[in-house]
């Protein structure tokens, strides 16, 4: 995990959010995924950097990447 994105029980219901913040990476990701420009969110949200932005895409590339195990 990225020191940008941190999960605290006590937080946003233990879930993954941009450190420092109430942001929670899902909600990013679901601005992104509807078309919300990383520009657009930088404005809206004006505590967050671009950088913040990057990790939380690291961390769902790296939530999704798993082995596959195929039974014969």
């Amino acid at each position: 995990m990225t020191p940008r994105i941190t999960i605290d029980p006590h937080v946003c219901g233990g879930r993954p959010i941009v450190a420092g913040t109430r942001m929670r990476v899902s909600d990013v990701l679901d601005a992104l995924a509807e078309g919300v420009s990383v520009e657009e969110l930088l404005a809206d949200f004006p505590y967050l950097v671009r950088e913040d932005v990057h990790a939380c895409l690291a961390y769902a590339a790296r939530a999704v990447d798993h082995t596959v195990v195929r039974a014969a």
